[in-house]
């Protein structure tokens, strides 16, 4: 069951500016990548469903924060069913994030007071998803709608938060563009755990790297 609650999360959300996301396999070097983001100062992880047996090493990432990482909010994102959202959940998903937006996702995690964040990509999709109480819009695919999009939404619906992933750097010019257009916080996944730092288990680098991004953030906001 969830740790923390929506409302707790969604907080995070903002105050942090950014949610990391990754997928690996390996249990070792996940918990290893998690590690590097607690100790750099991140407290939100969405850790993606994209492989065989993703729910297994979720389970253990959620046992090794809530002995050695308590403050971490630990989610899990690229969910595209009711089922897998309702597993994860099970397994302690503090948030379910998902590349679409579907209905039958949404009353699940309502039912127990889950945030999820649904993949929107027009204005008409964004609307529904609040109508059914989501709190935080992903952009999704960001990269290809971009920034203009963000303030073009913001203009007539000033209350709404989003999310963009996709197309997101740890870089001023491209974190700037966002947080001017009016984003609530970035969702970032390989420009910030890239396969080069996994590959060398360069831990540390990925530690100042988060350190160094959500200090930007901080200043862009």
């Amino acid at each position: 069951m969830a740790k923390f609650t929506r409302k707790e999360v969604s907080n995070m959300m903002e105050e942090q500016g950014m949610v990391p996301l990754f997928y690996h396999h390996d249990v070792s070097i996940s918990k290893s990548i998690l590690s590097a983001i607690y100790k750099g100062g991140g407290r939100l992880l969405e850790f993606t469903n994209r492989g065989e047996f993703a729910h297994e090493v979720f389970a253990e990432l959620v046992k090794y924060a809530a002995e050695e990482l308590p403050e971490m909010i630990l989610g899990v994102g690229s969910v595209t069913d009711a089922g897998s959202a309702s597993l994860y959940m099970q397994l302690g998903a503090n948030f379910v994030v998902t590349p679409v937006f579907r209905e039958d996702i949404a009353i699940v995690c309502n039912r127990r007071k889950v945030l999820w964040s649904p993949g929107c990509a027009t204005l008409t999709e964004i609307c529904k998803a609040e109508e059914m109480g989501c709190d935080i819009v992903k952009l999704f695919p960001g990269g290809s709608i971009g920034p203009g999009f963000v303030k073009g939404v913001k203009g007539p619906q000033p209350w709404t938060k989003i999310m963009p992933t996709g197309g997101v750097s740890p870089d001023e010019d491209n974190l700037k563009s966002w947080f001017d257009a009016g984003v609530t916080c970035v969702g970032m996944g390989s420009k910030l755990v890239s396969k080069q730092v996994i590959a060398d288990q360069a831990y540390d680098q990925l530690e100042s790297k988060v350190k160094d991004t959500l200090a930007l953030i901080q200043k862009l906001k």
